[in-house]
């Protein structure tokens, strides 16, 4: 099945309210522009200068999320248009993502990730971090930074009961944490092996890859 075939599929399967991240690391501009054609508009990368060089080269309309682990020195490329931070995992990180989206007079979206795998190579913080970090006065007097949701990544397990468990938690977490923040709308949680799942437990917004894409090249 081609590229676009699968694009239109996802865009067929999902419902409404849930956002299809097309993740794009490694992959040439001539595959984003097959699942441009398809309608997809919102790309994800895990390297900010990939992202950073297929932003220059591809069309203006395109949504890009950062998915991947930030280095705080790496921020400044992509503060100019980078539509959403999903990996946000310190108040440093933040302080630096306010200060240079206000050189490019924007405010830039993120996501807490919080960190729901035993796994001990998976990124994230524990729900009581995030609770510091959005009650903190230092994220109260942003006005270039919104943290609009939460972002989590299952166990790599064919235990589907474990991965529903932590899916679950993360929505619970979610559910609580909006309750005081208007602005809590975005739960990415889901990738190509666990994506169905994360939809039974309240994602609306999944992040898919080699379900799209094919295995990544990366020599």
């Amino acid at each position: 099945m081609s590229i676009a075939d699968k694009i239109k599929e996802f865009h067929a399967e999902l419902p409404a309210d849930v956002t299809l991240v097309a993740i794009s690391k490694t992959k040439p501009n001539e595959d984003l522009m097959e699942a441009y054609k398809a309608g997809q508009r919102v790309f994800g990368e895990n390297k900010i200068q990939e992202m950073e060089q297929k932003h220059e080269d591809l069309p203006k309309d395109i949504k890009w999320h950062m998915v991947g682990h930030v280095q705080r020195n790496k921020v400044k490329y992509m503060a100019g248009f980078v539509d959403l931070i999903h990996a946000v995992d310190s108040l440093k990180l933040l302080k630096e993502i306010e200060k240079q989206a206000k050189k490019h007079d924007r405010t830039v979206e993120c996501l807490l990730q919080i960190k729901i795998a035993e796994e001990d190579t998976k990124y994230g913080i524990t729900v009581d971090e995030a609770k510091t970090i959005l009650n903190s006065e230092t994220y109260g007097k942003m006005s270039h930074v919104k943290i609009v949701g939460l972002m989590g990544m299952a166990t790599l397990t064919e235990n589907d009961a474990k991965i529903r468990q932590e899916f679950s938690f993360l929505k619970t977490t979610f559910d609580d944490l909006k309750k005081d923040r208007e602005s809590f709308e975005i739960l990415s949680m889901g990738m190509s092996g666990d994506y169905k799942i994360a939809l039974e437990c309240g994602s609306n917004m999944i992040r898919v890859g080699s379900s799209i894409f094919g295995e990544r090249n990366y020599n």
